[in-house]
């Protein structure tokens, strides 16, 4: 691949992005041969249960995560439920994180499953980064029996297009002479930093591709968008200085949901929280942090919103840790006057810390 950038001046980024395919589902797959070309969830089966993840085979279907367990059952009658085993995939993201040490340390870990690397200078010596993400790719399978998906690009956001673009099973190269006309043709809602709420607003202002919005000018970006309008005016051209982050300590690692339905039921919210904590839990864990304080945000279907913070005297100590704490904080928001919309929840109080329980967070990726 070829080391400039759309306007044709020097850079030395390389960037990868590897994804594993549908890695929860996959493992399980992997692990329980019966369960191979069945469509599986994993999560829970009761009727308040959540899908933390979907095979393929199921997600033809239209399963997906985040879908309540009765809707998941209702689209694919023949769908296998399986409980998460966590210390499986955080053993197995492990190896996968080892694999990755072998090319380069540059090493940006994103969840259990994902990863940023910058392969500019490789330790194997390999002349391209396509060549990188081909030995990646095939390690993680022969250690793991597991499949890895890569994109390949001259900066962060299009090596995560890339990955995405042909899954599963997928190497998908963005080089410099592409990036610019890739972007253009590109839905808006494949952008990476685009979410769901921000789509909506989108589209109803007319933006529906990257040819869309790379007509705003910055400042018609930033009055419609704020803080991220600078964001979206490079990536737009293709442009994305962000660095691979090595060990880099955020003030606050969190994830939110939008429902599509408004429920004001606490079993019904608590149920919709579970891939919310998972997701948190992957990242504290793939960061290699420790949280002291958690928080909860909820915000109501007239847009009001609400915090609840816990701060401990020590590290929060695992995933059900995590969950507990979360739940006492929705309990303590009861009674609602009106439905819920979405919830979030975040971590702060961050340090570094090995990986070990039950004291801290620390799942390496």
């Amino acid at each position: 691949m070829s080391a400039m950038q759309p306007d044709g001046g020097e850079t030395t980024r390389k960037i990868i992005h590897i994804d594993m395919d549908a890695f929860y589902a996959s493992v399980e797959q992997r692990d329980a041969p019966e369960l191979r070309g069945r469509p599986v969830a994993v999560g829970g089966s009761r009727e308040r249960g959540v899908v933390a993840a979907a095979s393929y085979e199921a997600r033809v279907f239209g399963v997906r995560s985040a879908m309540p367990s009765v809707t998941a059952r209702r689209l694919c009658p023949d769908l296998v439920f399986v409980k998460p085993r966590f210390d499986v995939y955080r053993a197995i993201s492990e190896q996968i994180r080892a694999v990755f040490a072998e090319h380069t340390d540059l090493i940006e870990p994103v969840a259990l499953d994902e990863a940023y690397l910058d392969v500019t200078r490789n330790r194997q010596g390999l002349p391209t980064a396509t060549e990188v993400a081909r030995a990646i790719r095939a390690a993680i399978r022969e250690r793991t029996g597991l499949v890895a998906s890569a994109g390949v690009s001259y900066n962060k956001f299009l090596a995560k297009v890339a990955s995405d673009f042909r899954k599963p099973d997928a190497l998908f190269v963005i080089t410099p002479a592409m990036g610019p006309a890739f972007v253009e043709d590109l839905p808006i809602g494949r952008f990476h930093g685009v979410g769901p709420v921000t789509e909506a607003r989108m589209k109803a202002l007319g933006i529906l591709t990257g040819r869309d919005l790379r007509a705003l000018s910055l400042d018609d970006l930033v009055a419609r968008f704020g803080a991220s309008a600078p964001y979206y005016y490079g990536v737009a051209r293709g442009i994305d200085e962000r660095p691979v982050r090595v060990n880099r300590i955020r003030k606050s690692i969190g994830t939110e949901n939008t429902f599509s339905e408004d429920s004001a039921d606490y079993t019904v919210l608590a149920g919709r929280l579970a891939p919310i904590l998972d997701k948190v839990w992957g990242a504290a864990g793939a960061k290699e942090v420790r949280a002291r304080t958690v928080t909860l945000k909820v915000k109501f279907a007239d847009f009001e919103q609400i915090t609840r913070a816990r701060s401990l005297p020590g590290f929060v100590s695992g995933r059900d840790d995590l969950e507990r704490i979360v739940l006492a904080l929705l309990r303590e928001a009861f009674p609602l006057r009106r439905s819920v919309r979405l919830l979030g929840v975040s971590l702060s109080g961050l340090e570094h810390g090995p990986a070990s329980e039950p004291r801290q967070l620390g799942l390496a990726l």
